[in-house]
C-alpha cells in the first residue's frame, strides 16, 4: 500500500474510533450525572452553529428514547441562557424564573421543577450545555453544581475529539489532495537527518500547533 493509502486508512480508522468513543463518553456523562445526583433526567445539548440551534446529543432518564436529535433555537429557555452567558445556573423552581421556556419543556414531554445547567466550554467558546433535572431527594446546591462542571469538562473534551475526527473524515470524503501532500511530506521527513532533521521536527511541531 502506498504512503497515501496508509495515511488514508489510518485517518479513517482514527475517525471511526474517535466517533464511537465520543458517543460512549457522552452517554457515560449523562448516565453518571443522573445517578450521582439521583435525578429524574440528564441531558447534553450541542450547538449547531450554522443552524443556530441546540441539539439533544445525549439523554438519560425522562425522554431518553425520543429526544436524541431533537432541535430548538439556540436562545431558547435555560439551556439557551446558559449557552449565551457561559455561566452555570441552579434553580429550585423553574416556574418562577422568566428565562424558563415552559413551551419548550412541554414539547419534550417532561416539565421539570428544578434543574442545574452548566455550559460546555472549549476555550472561550460555549459549544453546548449539560443539564440535570429534578433531584429526587433534596435540592441542588453550589457543591453539586461544581461537581456537574467536572462532567461538563469531560463532555467538552469528547466533543473536541469528535470535531477533529469529523474534519479528518470530511477530508477523506472530499478526496482532498491535502492528504496526499501530507503523505509526501511524511515520507520526505523520514529521510531527513542532522540539522535538516531538526528543522523537520520544528516543522512538525508548527503543523501540530496549527491543527489544534
Amino acid at each position: 500500500m502506498s504512503r497515501d493509502g496508509e495515511l488514508r486508512a489510518a485517518v479513517a480508522a482514527a475517525a471511526l474510533g474517535a466517533d464511537e468513543a465520543h458517543r460512549e463518553l457522552l452517554d457515560s456523562v449523562v448516565q453518571t450525572a443522573r445517578a450521582i445526583f439521583g435525578a429524574r433526567a440528564s441531558s447534553v445539548f450541542l450547538l449547531d452553529e450554522p443552524a443556530g440551534e441546540l441539539v439533544f446529543a445525549a439523554v438519560s432518564g425522562e425522554g431518553e428514547a425520543d429526544l436524541i436529535g431533537r432541535r430548538f433555537p439556540a436562545g431558547t429557555g435555560i439551556a439557551g441562557f446558559t449557552l449565551a452567558s457561559r455561566q452555570p445556573l441552579v434553580l429550585d423552581d423553574v416556574s418562577r424564573d422568566p428565562r424558563f421556556s415552559r413551551a419548550a419543556a412541554e414539547s419534550t414531554g417532561y416539565v421539570p421543577r428544578g434543574l442545574m445547567s452548566v455550559p460546555l466550554l472549549r476555550g472561550d467558546r460555549a459549544i453546548g450545555v449539560l443539564q440535570v433535572l429534578d433531584r429526587q431527594a433534596g435540592r441542588f446546591g453550589l457543591a453539586e453544581m461544581e461537581l456537574l462542571g467536572l462532567f461538563a469538562g469531560q463532555a467538552a473534551a469528547a466533543l473536541d475529539v469528535l470535531e477533529r475526527a469529523r474534519r479528518a473524515r470530511a477530508v477523506l470524503d472530499d478526496g482532498d489532495d491535502r492528504l496526499a501532500a501530507v503523505a509526501r511530506l511524511a515520507e520526505a521527513l523520514d529521510r531527513t537527518g542532522g540539522r535538516r532533521g531538526d528543522a523537520a521536527d520544528r516543522l512538525l511541531a508548527a503543523l501540530g500547533d496549527l491543527m489544534r
